[in-house]
């Protein structure tokens, strides 16, 4: 298993409880990472056996543009999608930053961050992952460390 993300992409979306805010935009900075196994694409060089992080970028500008009052709704939206494009993951996780939020202060930004499934890095355990390995018929192809 291993993590695969993109940080600090910056887009502008019509995202806000104010009708101003959906008129005009607001700009916001994304985090976004997803669990997934990643044992063949690197045995095998084959992108199509991993989460394309180009595709994660595209589908971020795909969600951007649909309105939403709410970043809980666009956070939710954005790892629904995520999940839907890519079924093998076992979680996503995203940090959502609405810059310069409209609140009569100074305020960097608001957030909300959100995950769903489990996020981890590494076999659960060694055990489990040759058992996958025998199963598929791949050798084991990294050495052993004591």
């Amino acid at each position: 298993m291993a993590i695969i993300g993109l940080e600090g992409v910056r887009l502008r979306g019509p995202h806000g409880y104010y009708p101003e805010e959906q008129l005009l935009g607001t700009d916001f900075v994304i985090d976004l990472s997803v669990s997934t196994p990643v044992l063949h694409a690197g045995q095998e060089d084959d992108l199509q056996q991993t989460v394309n992080y180009e595709t994660l970028y595209r589908l971020l500008k795909i969600e951007m543009k649909e309105p939403a009052q709410l970043i809980e709704t666009l956070a939710l939206r954005i790892l629904y999608r995520v999940k839907e494009q890519f079924p093998e993951i076992e979680g996503a996780e995203i940090r959502l930053k609405k810059c310069n939020p409209p609140m009569g202060g100074t305020i960097d930004a608001a957030f909300i961050q959100l995950r769903i499934g489990q996020m981890h890095a590494g076999p659960r355990s060694a055990k489990e992952e040759e058992e996958k390995i025998k199963k598929s018929g791949n050798q084991r192809w990294w050495p052993d460390f004591e």
